[in-house]
């Protein structure tokens, strides 16, 4: 082996000689894995993307102005909304993307035309009364012209 085989002055012997020594200071690992990635919680706004390291990344628009829960590790980016699934995408290491699932543009372009076609509300009649009605009710004689 010749790596960590030299002297150093330093330490006073060579690196190899000092492996046991470290091995036995070092603590055990714990228990339950430690919890690596990225999550935020945030209300999707109504461009329907989610902004992560500089880069957009679609999600369903039917969880527009919902809490959604985001969460990315070094392979991939998911957006949860009450513990629901909403978008999954690779992640992207490129900076200033617009990642977009095609499903999501669909169904953005489908709710679009939707609240286009919306029926207006109808008109509803509302019943004027004379203000000769509220002359009587405050008890007012009414003053001839």
């Amino acid at each position: 082996m010749r790596a960590n085989n030299r002297q150093h002055r330093a330490l006073g012997c060579r690196p190899v000689q000092r492996w046991d020594a470290d091995r036995a200071a070092m603590l055990s690992l714990p228990p339950v894995a430690p919890v690596v990635g990225w999550r935020q919680t945030t209300r999707l706004p109504r461009d329907h993307y989610v902004r992560l390291d500089g880069n957009d990344y679609s999600v369903h628009p039917s969880v527009v102005g919902r809490r959604v829960d985001i969460t990315a590790d070094a392979d991939r980016v998911q957006v949860f909304c009450d513990s629901r699934q909403v978008a999954r995408h690779d992640r992207c290491w490129a900076t200033h993307q617009s990642i977009t699932d095609p499903a999501h543009r669909l169904a953005a372009a489908d709710l679009r035309t939707a609240a286009r076609q919306a029926p207006a509300p109808a008109a509803a009649e509302v019943e004027q009364r004379q203000l000769s009605d509220y002359d009587q009710i405050f008890g007012l004689k009414e003053v001839a012209a």
